[in-house]
């Protein structure tokens, strides 16, 4: 459930800390995370579970190209994200000394 770029996912938290099961089945990898399955990967491993991820990649490049644009995208949306606060902030600021006046 979830965006492999999002940590707070309350979900997969609950289902990592689940007992009961010995096999972690996702669809794609970066369902699981953008980057670092490997890492969870060989977590899992040393406590016993398996990571299977049923889709892999065909094709390298393509994985590559699609992590580097959900890169450059996820960062776009950040910066528009502070550029629009910093904008509502001077619009704040600007309607307090309009009253004030």
């Amino acid at each position: 459930m979830g965006s492999g770029w999002n940590d707070q996912r309350k979900k997969l938290d609950a289902l990592l800390r689940r007992d009961g099961y010995d096999i972690l089945i996702v669809e794609h990898s970066d369902r699981l995370a953008r980057f670092g399955v490997r890492y969870i990967a060989a977590l899992l491993k040393r406590n016993g579970l398996k990571l299977e991820v049923v889709n892999t990649a065909d094709n390298q490049r393509d994985e590559l190209m699609q992590d580097l644009v959900a890169i450059v995208t996820s960062f776009a949306a950040r910066l528009y994200g502070q550029r629009r606060a910093k904008r509502k902030t001077e619009a704040i600021v600007k309607e307090l000394q309009d009253a004030a006046s």
